[in-house]
């Protein structure tokens, strides 16, 4: 299989604008998640697709491979769609790298890969872990997975419907926002975004489901922290030094 690795990165985030510019500890959050996806050997290429030059100049900086992409797109999806339709060289295996993960484990990417090999009836696959403690699950920017006996998701959630006692007493699962496509159902994904039925639907992967796209989840013992606003980044800094 010939695998590539697209990290979507756009500049004016609602609520964080500018944020894969930011600095952690020496190095930007594209750079940070750029070395890491790097790190990844079964990916046969790496690139950032962003809509802004600034990026664009800021990845060249360091040495990334980088595409510049539309400013339309509603999604990282789309971003990854439009790099896949420009490049010259072919890919089996699309992975779409969440821009806003600084310390993804490559272990995470393995993960996603790997599970291709499983079957050749698997089209999406994604990962989750999870939730331990009740503060995280209630979250909204954190998103519920939930998956029958086969490990295909059945449902996606923001909203925490739990009480606390009632949380401890079951198994919730955090969705990790990486996800890997065979490349002909990524073009697949893009005709049902743009049909207007599907514009109520606030997670694009319940827009896969609903056209009969099974995704496949992976369990990890290892959470990924997402920088969604500007208090993660506390966070995050403290997390890195904890384990440095």
């Amino acid at each position: 299989m010939k695998i590539i690795g697209i990290i979507p990165s756009r500049y004016n985030s609602n609520r964080f604008p500018g944020k894969p510019l930011v600095d952690i500890m020496g190095k930007s959050i594209i750079q940070r998640v750029y070395g890491q996806s790097k790190k990844c050997e079964l990916l046969n290429k790496v690139i950032v697709a962003t809509d802004d030059e600034r990026i664009s100049f800021h990845v060249k900086s360091f040495g990334g491979e980088v595409m510049m992409t539309s400013q339309n797109h509603k999604n990282g999806t789309e971003r990854c769609a439009e790099v896949i339709k420009n490049i010259e060289e072919k890919y089996d295996i699309v992975i779409n790298i969440q821009g806003d993960q600084p310390f993804i484990s490559p272990k995470h990417i393995n993960h996603v890969i790997n599970m291709f090999k499983e079957s050749s009836d698997i089209q999406i696959t994604s990962l989750a872990a999870k939730f331990k403690d009740y503060e995280t699950y209630i979250d909204e920017n954190n998103v519920k997975v939930f998956i029958d006996e086969h490990n295909i998701a059945t449902k996606f959630e923001r909203k925490a419907k739990l009480e606390e006692k009632e949380f401890k007493r079951n198994v919730i699962h955090k969705h990790i926002g990486i996800y890997a496509f065979k490349t002909n159902i990524l073009n697949k994904i893009i005709e049902f975004s743009n049909n207007p039925s599907c514009n109520n639907l606030n997670l694009e992967q319940l827009i896969w489901m609903k056209n009969n796209l099974n995704i496949h989840i992976g369990i990890t013992e290892h959470d990924s922290i997402s920088v969604d606003k500007i208090e993660d980044l506390k966070r995050i800094n403290k997390l890195h030094l904890k384990n440095n």
